[in-house]
Parts: C-alpha cells; sequence; structure tokens
C-alpha cells in the first residue's frame, strides 16, 4: 500500500515536473509563414498569407504533450498577391476587418499520435466567433544549435470551414459550383527559437 501511494506520489511530481520545465519559444518570423489556400471556381487553389501575428508557444521538444499555444493574426496583414480581391476579404463580406480586426487561436488540448506528430486542439476565433478547431502538428520534436540559438520547427495544419465563422460571402456559378469554396486550408510553417 505504501509502495502504490509513494509511486503515484513520485508519478505526479514527474509529471508536474515535465510540464513545468516546458520551454518558452518565439517564432522567427524570417523563415516562418502563417499561410492558407482555398479553391477558386472549383478549378484552381488561390494561397494566402498573413504577414502580422504573434504568439506565445511553451513545450519541451522531446515531450509534445506540453504544448501550449496562444496566437493571435492581425488580419488587416492578408495578402494574396493580388491588391483589389485583399481589399473585398478585408471587408465586411469576408473578415470585417474594422469590426473584427483579429483572429486567435488558444489550445485546450494536445494528443501525441507518433513521435514528432500530435493533434493541437484549441478554440479559434474569426469575426467574434469561437470553434474548436484541431491542427496536425508535424515536427517541433528535434532542436538543434545554430549561431547561439537552440531552434526547433515544424508545420501545423488545419481544415475549417469558413461558413461556421460567418465567412459567408459568395457567388453560384453558371456551370455550377461557387466562386470560393467554404473549406479554406490553414498551414503554419513555423521555425521558433528557444527564450
Amino acid at each position: 500500500m505504501k509502495r502504490t501511494i509513494l509511486l503515484t506520489i513520485f508519478t505526479a511530481l514527474f509529471a508536474f515536473g515535465t510540464t513545468a520545465s516546458a520551454a518558452n519559444w518565439a517564432i522567427d518570423k524570417v523563415h516562418s509563414n502563417v499561410g492558407f489556400n482555398a479553391k477558386h471556381l472549383v478549378i484552381s487553389t488561390v494561397e494566402g498569407e498573413f504577414a502580422d501575428y504573434d504568439a506565445t508557444i511553451s513545450f519541451e521538444p522531446s515531450d509534445l504533450s506540453t504544448l501550449n499555444v496562444n496566437f493571435t493574426v492581425q488580419i488587416g496583414s492578408i495578402n494574396t498577391d493580388n491588391e483589389k480581391r485583399d481589399g473585398h476579404l478585408k471587408s465586411a463580406d469576408f473578415f470585417d476587418v474594422e469590426t473584427y480586426p483579429t483572429m486567435t487561436f488558444k489550445s485546450t488540448g494536445v494528443k501525441v499520435t507518433a513521435p514528432g506528430e500530435a493533434e493541437l486542439t484549441g478554440d479559434l476565433t474569426i469575426r467574434g466567433v469561437t470553434k474548436p478547431v484541431t491542427f496536425a502538428v508535424d515536427g517541433f520534436n528535434q532542436p538543434i544549435e545554430f549561431m547561439g540559438t537552440t531552434k526547433t520547427g515544424g508545420t501545423a495544419k488545419a481544415t475549417i470551414n469558413r461558413q461556421d465563422f460567418g465567412v459567408s460571402w459568395n457567388k453560384s456559378l453558371d456551370a455550377g459550383g461557387v466562386l470560393v469554396s467554404d473549406d479554406v486550408n490553414i498551414v503554419l510553417e513555423l521555425e521558433l527559437d528557444m527564450q
């Protein structure tokens, strides 16, 4: 009985120590990209990115179950390489940047699925609407030393239905289908520096 109690206490202390030892990481924006893509006219894929974003990220690379993320994107920094389209995306038809200038993601849980792979679940807020979203995370488990800095990197991907967040503008096509797909793929390519 005493052995069971001691083992339970030791396990709890070890788990706490693992979480407490999680390092803080900053995004190296020169080598990172916060991107998205969606189908246009059903036949092609249009890509874009957000240039202005920030995050607080903590985790221990050897244990991705410690991953904790709080991400904020300034939607006005959207860039699809077309000024007219970017202006439309900022308008009330889509993101309504004047009313809702930011998009946020706050993690609520993580499930490790394989070495260097995890499912990161959290609350995504767009246009004041918050929905749970799960990102497939790949990497971040192999830190390296580069010019005196500990670095790591990886990818996080998720697919959302923009209609769920009130981003609902569209036009039907005479040949069938719609101008812009409801499904939007979010792709984060991140290089991180240990703080």
